[in-house]
């Protein structure tokens, strides 16, 4: 059975769960927030399912093409600055509704906590666009996928790589009416964290609960990192160097211990399309950059290109060498490091004691400048495709 001795080799994709024979595993917090799978002894059969549905245990097969990189922004003004950047995952949802198909991605709960929704109406769109920088829950959503998919419905999954590779090894095998996007993911933040400073704003602000939340209002522009939660009658809003969730988790400080040792960094995906900010578009591209956001899109599959070619004529595109394309975003194919001070700091988080205190103790703003530089910086080691 599967047994988790090492945490960071557990990315809590839910996989196992979904597909427990017995319904005898289930996904408990643990003293950080993080989701791990729990078995009832008292029922499993020993079947392995779940180790062998485990994508950190074994990874499914990646596309066998050679990846295409584009820089992306619609041209609709409205939809752009609404999205983290480009608004090219919104693009891709309405074209797999006109379809009749399913859409599902991270959306928030009723508590503004963050889990797996899908979804049928183009009215429905809002609660999936714009990036959850906290792990969200998949639960039974695999599940629900995979029948779906057997009733012939077509459906677009868009998660974290091992998000995705979870579904993918769940799934057991290709199918043509499921279409996958992943992320260039930086590291998912804990749940609980996120939850200690929701009740921090809440103190701070005298307001809840709030009408919206975004992690990437352009107000200041798109590379500010500007977090807004609005409220009937007022908003909060401040920008990366100021926010404490954000400082919290852009300096590494609240990152699920699997991400620290990702085995899903690579340019080689088992996606159909990976999506981004294109990071360094200002030196690449300068005619993309408007500081209103541009996304990277890269096609791994023959599914992707055509998904990918249906939009072309709703943005601005310019085909990129892959190299170029993620050479300012090294979180393509390096984990984040772990800062040396993690641990101590989510003790402190669990133990409840005041958020704002907590950060400032070990976010100082000197290493919140070099984590933001080093999340844009240059990847010195970039692994071209090889494939032919």
């Amino acid at each position: 059975m599967l047994k988790i001795t090492d945490k960071a080799k557990c990315c809590g994709c839910g996989a196992c769960e979904n597909v427990c024979p017995q319904k005898c595993i289930h996904m408990q917090q643990d003293e950080e927030g993080f989701l791990y799978p729990k078995i009832d002894l008292s029922c499993c059969i020993d079947c392995n399912a779940c180790v062998r549905v485990c994508p950190v245990l074994s990874s499914p097969k990646a596309v066998d093409q050679v990846p295409q990189a584009f820089a992306v922004a619609a041209k609709d003004e409205f939809l752009r600055l609404n999205s983290s950047s480009g608004g090219i995952f919104s693009l891709f949802a309405e074209r797999m509704m006109e379809q009749g198909g399913m859409v599902f991605g991270a959306a928030f709960d009723d508590e503004f906590q963050v889990k797996h929704i899908g979804i049928h109406d183009r009215s429905d769109l809002g609660k999936l666009r714009g990036s959850k920088y906290v792990q969200s829950r998949t639960e039974q959503v695999f599940s629900e996928i995979k029948q779906l998919l057997l009733s012939g419905r077509k459906v677009l999954f868009s998660g974290t790589p091992c998000q995705v590779a979870g579904l993918k090894n769940f799934l057991g095998k290709e199918y043509e009416e499921l279409i996958t996007v992943d992320l260039i993911c930086h590291g998912v933040p804990s749940p609980l964290v996120w939850q200690r400073y929701l009740a921090y704003r809440k103190k701070r602000d005298g307001r809840y609960p709030p009408r919206r939340i975004s992690f990437r209002q352009k107000n200041f522009g798109w590379k500010r990192f500007s977090v807004s939660i609005q409220y009937d009658d007022t908003e909060y809003l401040e920008d990366l160097n100021h926010d404490k969730f954000m400082r919290a988790f852009l300096t590494n400080l609240c990152l699920r211990p699997s991400c620290h040792q990702c085995v899903f960094k690579t340019v080689d995906r088992v996606s159909d399309i990976t999506i981004a900010d294109f990071w360094g578009i200002e030196r690449e591209l300068p005619s993309f950059d408007d500081d209103k956001g541009t996304s990277l899109a890269i096609i791994h599959s023959v599914r992707g290109e055509k998904l990918f070619a249906s939009i072309q004529s709703e943005v601005h595109e310019h085909q990129i060498e892959v190299g170029r394309a993620i050479a300012h975003n090294a979180a393509m194919i390096s984990s984040a490091q772990m800062h040396k001070k993690r641990d101590a700091f989510m003790r402190e988080i669990s133990d409840e004691k005041d958020f704002g205190k907590v950060v400032d103790k070990y976010c100082h703003v000197g290493f919140l400048r070099r984590a933001y530089r080093k999340l844009k910086g240059v990847a010195k080691k970039i692994l071209l495709p090889t494939k032919k």
